[in-house]
């Protein structure tokens, strides 16, 4: 019952239009910004560890660009309740070239994103563009109501969602069918024994090795991408070819060339990564330097 009136509730409000929709997302953001503070000693303690070199007027600037982009990315996926593919297609745009011409090759593919905004518009607006079944992974909340609300709006165009909990099994049914594989890749580790540790802007910082390691057990063409913002409610997707053959490359090579794209893409729009998670809280030890794959 209280997941009807929930989802309910969000769907009448996801018919306002977007217009009136960043009225209230500009509201919210004064609220947590200057009002509640949300995170804003772990924000700005991230933009000092990433760019010591800018000046403190710089960082702010970053600072409040991305507190708007991280309630628009919430403003927006609420839309997508009512909205739907027909939305996701008129804000987010995609060339599908490259992944058509992987699919015509017969190969599987795996996208490896980071946390950049609006994610949940990107996976739905992208499989308009290849003829891949896509396959999402994500991580299921702990509100088991939002979890359902959010897993049919993931999947109103047809994909199939994943769990990051049990991603062994969720493969089962499509390990023979061709498929792209999207995930996000710059998650810290929650067994730092099965880290991979490299310099990410200039700090030594653990990666999962999960997206690698399927990969190279799965032989998949290897595509990083990255999101960024055109104008207000438009985003555009850009991505390239890692590699074709995994298999071949030696172990932590795959990481190695995720983690300097990722570092390149958020220099080139640092307002558009979640800044809002303590990515470097997991001091670097001597007993890691077994895992140690950076330079």
């Amino acid at each position: 019952m209280a997941y009807y009136f929930v989802y309910g509730f969000l769907y009448i409000l996801s018919l306002l239009p977007l217009r009136i929709l960043y009225i209230l997302s500009d509201g919210i953001y004064g609220l947590l910004y200057y009002i509640i503070g949300y995170r804003r000693k772990i924000v700005m303690n991230n933009l000092l560890l990433a760019f010591p070199e800018k000046t403190t007027a710089e960082r702010k600037k970053i600072e409040k660009q991305f507190y708007k982009n991280f309630v628009d990315n919430f403003i927006e996926t609420l839309k997508l309740i009512s909205g739907g593919a027909s939305f996701a297609a008129k804000h987010f745009t995609a060339d599908g070239a490259l992944m058509q011409e992987q699919y015509h090759k017969g190969a599987r593919c795996q996208f490896h994103l980071g946390h950049n905004f609006n994610w949940e518009m990107a996976n739905i607006a992208v499989s308009a563009v290849t003829s891949y079944e896509m396959l999402m992974v994500y991580m299921p909340l702990k509100s088991k109501l939002f979890d359902r609300i959010l897993l049919k709006m993931r999947s109103s165009s047809g994909n199939k969602m994943l769990p990051a909990t049990d991603m062994k099994n969720a493969m089962m049914p499509y390990r023979s069918e061709k498929y792209l594989l999207a995930l996000v890749a710059d998650q810290a580790p929650g067994d730092l024994s099965k880290a991979y540790w490299l310099n990410f802007f200039g700090r030594p910082t653990p990666f999962i090795r999960g997206p690698e390691t399927g990969a190279r057990v799965g032989n998949l063409s290897v595509l990083f991408a990255q999101i960024y913002k055109v104008k207000r409610g438009h985003y555009q997707l850009e991505y390239e070819l890692c590699t074709e053959n995994p298999a071949e490359l030696p172990n932590g090579e795959i990481t190695r060339r995720y983690v300097r794209y990722l570092e390149k893409t958020i220099r080139q729009h640092p307002e558009m990564w979640l800044w809002s998670h303590r990515r470097w809280k997991i001091e670097w030890k001597e007993e890691y330097r077994k895992q140690w794959i950076g330079d």
